[in-house]
C-alpha cells in the first residue's frame, strides 16, 4: 500500500498538481487503450462490514484503495476487527470476530468524509450492548443523518445527535425490535443501515423502497454471508417499488471474493471515451449490477457507442464474488451526441435519478455536449453530498461559458456549447473533480481544478489513469 501511495504521488507531480493540489488540464485528441480499475467503493464497504461480523477469515480481492473505504477499516479496527493485507497488497483478509464479537472503541469512530461508513456502522452499532461515537470531517458532520435515527430508535436503539447531524452517539439495545419500515427517501445507505440493525433483531425485518429502486449490493451479499433475505425480483433494474426481508441468523459465514472495479469510476472514463472522437476504450472486469448500469443506458440513448460482454453470471445463487456481475465494456468516440429519441432522452428525472445518483454532475458535463441540451430533475438529494453538487456543477459550467439553468432539484442546460478553458472549483468533492477533469479535456485552453486532490475520497489513481489513455 505504501509502494502504490509512492507511485501515486510521483505520477501526481508528473501530472502538474501544484502544492495547492491545483490541476492544470490540456485539452485532449482522443481516448486510447484499456483500464482495469481499483474495486466498487460501494461493495468494498459492504465486503469489510458483513465480513466483520462473520464468523472466520473473509479473503477480499481488489477491495478499493478509496480513503472511504480506509475508513470503514479504520473503524472496525478499533472494535476488535483483524484487518490486513496479505504480502504484496493482493488481498485484504478480515478476521471476522461474529455477531456477537464487536468490542466498545475506546475514542470515537472516526468515519473521515465517508457517509457509507457512518450510515451502515449505525446499523451495526444499533444492535450492540456498547456505547459508541461516530464523527467525522466536518463536511461530514453537516450530512442529515434523521434519515437512519428515526428506524433505528424505532428499533430500539438511543440515537443522540446534533440536531440530527453528527457526531452520533449510539447506546444500542439487543435484541432490537423487528420492523417494517418504508423509506421516505430512496437511499441504498439507510437500506443497509436497516437491514444491517436487522441483523441483531427478534423478528424478520422489512423495508420497502416506494420513492425508486437502489443499487443492491447489500442484499447480494448478505445471501453470500448465509442471510436468509428475499426480495421482490433482484434481476429488474427497472422495478419503481421494492421490498427486501431478512431474518436474523444464528451466524454468518466467512466468504472469499473479488470486487470487480467500480462502474461510478468507470463513467468517467466512458464520458471522455464518448465524447472525444476516435477514441477506442476498453475497461476490464467492471461490475455491472443492473441497479447500477442506468448510466451506460443513458448514455447510449444520447448517441453515445458502449458495448459490453459479460464475463461470468451465476445468478442469485451461489454466485461466488458476491453475487455480482461484471464484464468488460468497449467504448468508441463519435462524431457527437444526439438523443436516439427527440425529446425524451433529454429529460432525466423521476424513478431515473436513484440510479444515477453518483454520476449526475458527470452526465451534466456530457449534456453540454447534446444536441438540444439536458434537463436533470427531482435531484434535489445532490444538494445534501459533500457538497452541493447542483449549485457547484452550475457554478463550473458558466466558468466554461455553458448556458444552465439552476433549480431546486436540478439544472437545466439549453443547448449544445463549446466548452472554454476555466479556473474551476471542485468544493472538495471527488466527483465534481473528475467530472470537470473529463470536461477540461474537451475544452478549448487548458483548465485548472483546484482542490483535485480531493478525488481520494473515492479514487486516489484517478489523475495517473487518465493520463495513461490520453493522446493529444
Amino acid at each position: 500500500m505504501e509502494k502504490l501511495k509512492w507511485i501515486l504521488a510521483l505520477a501526481l507531480l508528473s501530472l502538474r498538481l501544484h502544492p495547492l493540489a491545483l490541476m492544470r488540464i490540456r485539452p485532449a485528441r482522443r481516448i486510447n487503450g484499456h483500464l482495469s480499475l481499483p474495486g466498487d467503493k460501494a461493495i468494498s464497504h459492504r465486503a469489510a462490514i458483513i465480513s466483520a461480523l462473520s464468523s472466520g477469515t473473509s479473503r477480499i480481492e481488489n477491495f478499493s484503495t478509496a480513503d472511504d473505504c480506509v475508513a470503514t477499516l479504520a473503524c472496525l479496527k478499533k472494535m476488535g476487527v483483524g484487518v490486513k493485507f496479505e504480502t504484496g497488497g493482493k488481498a485484504l483478509l478480515i478476521e471476522g470476530v461474529g455477531l456477537e464479537g464487536l468490542r466498545a472503541p475506546r475514542s470515537p469512530l472516526d468515519c473521515r468524509n465517508s457517509g457509507s461508513t457512518m450510515r451502515m456502522l449505525a446499523g451495526v452499532l444499533a444492535g450492540q450492548s456498547f456505547e459508541a461515537v461516530l464523527t467525522g470531517d466536518e463536511s461530514l458532520r453537516e450530512r442529515p443523518m434523521n434519515r437512519i435515527i428515526k428506524p433505528l430508535e424505532l428499533m430500539g436503539a438511543r440515537v443522540e445527535s446534533n440536531e440530527g447531524r453528527a457526531p452520533l452517539r449510539i447506546n444500542g439495545s439487543r435484541p432490537l425490535k423487528a420492523i417494517s419500515y418504508e423509506m421516505p427517501v430512496a437511499s441504498a445507505q439507510v437500506k443497509t443501515c436497516i437491514l444491517l440493525a436487522g441483523l441483531f433483531a427478534n423478528g424478520r425485518t422489512e423495508v420497502i423502497e416506494s420513492s425508486g429502486r437502489t443499487r443492491d449490493h447489500t442484499e447480494r451479499m448478505l445471501h453470500c454471508y448465509g442471510v436468509d433475505i428475499k426480495t421482490s425480483d433482484l434481476q429488474n433494474a427497472n422495478l419503481l417499488s421494492n421490498k427486501i426481508s431478512l431474518e436474523p441468523p444464528a451466524e454468518l459465514k466467512a466468504h472469499d471474493g473479488a470486487i470487480a472495479g467500480d462502474i461510478s469510476s468507470a463513467a468517467f472514463f466512458i464520458a471522455a471515451a464518448a465524447l472525444l472522437p476516435g477514441s477506442k476504450l476498453e475497461i476490464k472486469r467492471v461490475g455491472l449490477n443492473p441497479t447500477r448500469t442506468q448510466f451506460l443506458s443513458t448514455l447510449r440513448s444520447l448517441g453515445a457507442d458502449i458495448r459490453q460482454e459479460l464475463i461470468d453470471y451465476g445468478g442469485w445463487i451461489d454466485f461466488p464474488d458476491f453475487n455480482e456481475i461484471y464484464g468488460d465494456l468497449f467504448v468508441d468516440g463519435g462524431p457527437g451526441l444526439a438523443p436516439t429519441e427527440e425529446g425524451e432522452s433529454n429529460v432525466l428525472r423521476g424513478a431515473l435519478i436513484p440510479q444515477l445518483i453518483d454520476e449526475l454532475p458527470m452526465l451534466a458535463v456530457l449534456g453540454t455536449q447534446v444536441i438540444g441540451g439536458l434537463t436533470i430533475r427531482d435531484a434535489s438529494e445532490l444538494r445534501l453530498k459533500e457538497t452541493d453538487r447542483i449549485a457547484a456543477t452550475v457554478e463550473n459550467l458558466r466558468a466554461m461559458g455553458v448556458e444552465v439553468e439552476e433549480h431546486e432539484d436540478g439544472l437545466t442546460i439549453l443547448s449544445r456549447t463549446r466548452l472554454r478553458g476555466a479556473r474551476l472549483d471542485s468544493h472538495g468533492d471527488h466527483r465534481i473533480a473528475m467530472a470537470f477533469s473529463v470536461a477540461a479535456l474537451v475544452a478549448e485552453g487548458d483548465s485548472e481544478i483546484e482542490g483535485a486532490d480531493c478525488v481520494s475520497v473515492s479514487f486516489p489513481e484517478f489523475y495517473t489513469l487518465l493520463e495513461s489513455v490520453v493522446e493529444r
